[in-house]
This record gives structure tokens, sequence and C-alpha cells, in this order.
């Protein structure tokens, strides 16, 4: 501890020997104020401008980089804007072809069902056309072999000459024995 003691007295002897800065004393304020005005002026004339236009310059291009940001936030919005009426138009666009596709699909249905309608009749006619034309012709056809009937009939009957009751017998075997399965339309 001895040590220490002799080193704070070293210490203590050697800080009464140096100037106190707190001590008035006019040479030295001069001296300090000189020093002081003359720095400031070296200060002002070669560092303070290349400083203060570093800041303006800074200064500047943080002002031009605020006014670019707000430029382009206002033309995003913008930009964002039309692209948002766009999509809201190509939407109503594209149900517009929806519904014209869906109008044009019904008419082809309705044209479809249409024609399939008239093919349908005129089958459906035709049928019937045929139908009555063979109708006719079996008409025609029984016509024909009623008359031949009668006629061969009539000639049996003269050949024999027979009374009216055996004549009637007579047809009746004969109509018997020409129609299939044996079964006659009326008697005569």
């Amino acid at each position: 501890m001895n040590v220490l003691w002799v080193l704070l007295q070293d210490h203590a002897g050697e800080a009464a020997a140096e100037p106190n800065v707190f001590n008035l004393s006019t040479s030295v304020s001069f001296w300090t104020l000189v020093i002081f005005l003359g720095l400031m002026f070296v200060l002002s004339k070669w560092a303070f401008p290349p400083i203060l236009g570093y800041a303006a310059a800074r200064e500047k291009r943080i002002q031009d980089s605020l006014d670019e940001a707000k430029r382009t936030r206002e033309e995003t919005a913008v930009l964002l804007a039309e692209q948002r009426s766009e999509l809201a138009r190509a939407r109503v666009q594209a149900q517009e072809i929806v519904a014209e596709s869906r109008q044009a699909a019904e008419k082809v249905r309705a044209d479809l069902l249409e024609r399939t309608r008239a093919e349908q009749e005129a089958v459906v006619t035709r049928a019937k056309q045929e139908i009555q034309q063979e109708s006719q012709r079996a008409v025609e056809h029984v016509r024909r072999e009623a008359v031949e009937l009668a006629i061969a009939a009539a000639a049996k009957l003269v050949e024999e000459r027979l009374g009216s009751d055996q004549d009637r017998k007579l047809v009746t075997q004969f109509l018997d024995r020409a129609t299939p399965g044996g079964v006659r339309a009326g008697t005569a």
C-alpha cells in the first residue's frame, strides 16, 4: 500500500504545477478567443462550404428520392386503378361471351330439335302414305281376287245350273277353298 500512497503524492505534486483551465486569466482567454476565431475563419473558408455543399446535395438527393417515391406511388396507384378497371371490363366481356355462347348453343339446339321434328313428321307422313298405298294395293288385290272368285263361281254355276239353295252352297264351298284358312268374308 505504500506504493500506492507514493504514487498519489507524486501525482498531486504534478497537478499543482499544471495550469488550471478553469482559472480565468486574460492572456489565456485572449489567445483562446484568437485561436477560435482563426479556426472558424479557416473552417468557414475551406471546410464548411464543402461540408454544407455535401449536406445540401445529400438533402437534395433525399428530397428527390422522396419525390420520386411519391410520384412512383401515385403512378402505381393510377396503374392499379386502370388494371382493376380493365379486369372488371374483361370480366364483363367474359360474361357477355358466355351468355352469347349459351344463346348460340340454345339456338343450335332449337334448330336441331326443329329439324329433327320436321324429319320425323316427314318420315311419319311417308310411312302413312306407304301404308295407305299398300292398303289400296291390298284392297285392289282383294277386289281382283273377289272378282276372279265371283267369275269362277259364276262359271261353275252356269255349268251346273242347279237350284238357288244349291247355288249358294256351291259358292260357299268354292269361297272356303279359295280363302286361306277357310274363313269367309260373308255369304253371297
